[in-house]
């Protein structure tokens, strides 16, 4: 037997690629990241004012977030936002509230409360999904409309939780020992009081919220959102359970409501009736078609543009033209953002169908030459 000598033939080559950060990588990875320590930087060097105004946008972007994956990814129209706010900001406050003088409450752990009020909100939500997972356009609108009306009547009425007219307070957050309260906590030599802390719970929540509804609508769920808005019936006939998706994306979405009823209850420490009527919902929807429908980032967008532009005319109503200050006659800041609300939808309609976000995207696109697009 001869011998055979075998000669093994050289190792391939192999490159090792050194991982590197996805984020990094993506067009206007840098410009994300500049723009996250921006915003954990701002509680060192804002005032108050434009703290609360941040944190408002922050709630809004919560909300619309919810309704931009029932109304812009789902293609059900709600006009019944404001009251899943409501449900979620006095779920929180009679919750973690005492009992004692005219009001009523349980006394829950501030954290328990909140978790609680979000779940509450998703079980009002359930209560009316069979609706809404069988009406559809303006039916639902119209029947999600009479939940304002009559949680509006149970708000006047049930006093011991409410307050009535007069509202009630509510409790300042306290997490593991943390409290989200006036009491001043000095950071750097900055004098850290209740806007400061809660701008920090408010970017958690707002992140966490994102996050969790981009993983929804870039899986399955998304895709069964999407074709249930454009082909319902041919979505049927593919075998997803229309209904059952309508129902489902309605409590999701009335638990992100919940969440930001919650949030707003914090900022504002007190929740009278006159913050959740029928012009909140209207300005939700104007939020979502803004910002772009059926887009997280354009949820967030929309949301930051309709929540702070009265307050910046407010703030700035002795420099502007044709704004008055409030109480001294003319346009009012209020008017005059309603004004450029319905501005806002009409241009997004006609020139911007994609939305605010849309010229986010383009811009982000045509900055990065050699991109395939």
């Amino acid at each position: 037997m001869s011998d055979v000598t075998e000669r093994s033939a050289p190792a391939a080559k192999t490159t090792v690629r050194t991982p590197r950060l996805r984020l990094l990588t993506r067009p206007g990875g840098y410009g994300w990241i500049a723009g996250a320590v921006l915003l954990l930087a701002l509680p060192f060097y804002l005032d108050t004012f434009w703290l609360q105004a941040g944190l408002f946008a922050m709630a809004a972007a919560i909300g619309a977030i919810g309704l931009n994956m029932l109304t812009g990814s789902t293609g059900q129209l709600s006009m019944g936002h404001a009251f899943f706010l409501a449900v979620g900001a006095y779920g929180y406050s009679a919750l973690a509230g005492e009992s004692g003088g005219r009001y009523t409450g349980l006394g829950l752990p501030t954290w328990l409360a909140a978790l609680l009020a979000v779940l509450l909100t998703g079980l009002a939500g359930g209560l009316f999904s069979p609706i809404a997972g069988r009406l559809r356009g303006a039916y639902l609108g119209i029947a999600t409309l009479s939940l304002i009306v009559i949680g509006l009547h149970v708000i006047d009425n049930a006093t011991d939780l409410t307050g009535g007219a007069l509202g009630r307070e509510v409790p300042a957050m306290n997490l593991f020992g943390f409290a989200f309260d006036r009491s001043e906590l000095v950071v750097a030599g900055v004098p850290f009081g209740s806007a400061e802390k809660l701008w920090y719970l408010g970017l958690a929540l707002l992140l966490g919220g994102a996050l969790f509804a981009r993983g929804v609508l870039r899986g399955r769920p998304g895709r069964a959102m999407n074709a249930i808005r454009d082909h319902r019936i041919a979505a049927g006939v593919m075998g997803v359970p229309v209904a059952r998706y309508r129902a489902a994306v309605f409590v999701l979405s009335s638990m992100y409501a919940g969440l930001a009823g919650v949030l707003l209850a914090l900022v504002f420490q007190s929740v009278t009736p006159s913050q959740f009527g029928m012009v909140v919902s209207l300005q939700y929807l104007a939020m979502i078609v803004i910002g772009g429908l059926g887009s997280v980032g354009g949820a967030v967008v929309g949301a930051a543009f309709v929540s702070m532009l009265p307050q910046v005319l407010t703030r700035y109503s002795d420099s502007l033209p044709l704004v008055a200050a409030p109480g001294t006659g003319g346009v009012t800041p209020g008017e005059a953002s309603a004004y450029l609300y319905g501005a806002a939808v009409v241009a997004v309609v006609l020139f911007l169908p994609g939305g605010l976000i849309r010229l986010v995207a383009r811009r982000t696109t045509t900055s990065t030459p050699g991109e395939k697009r």
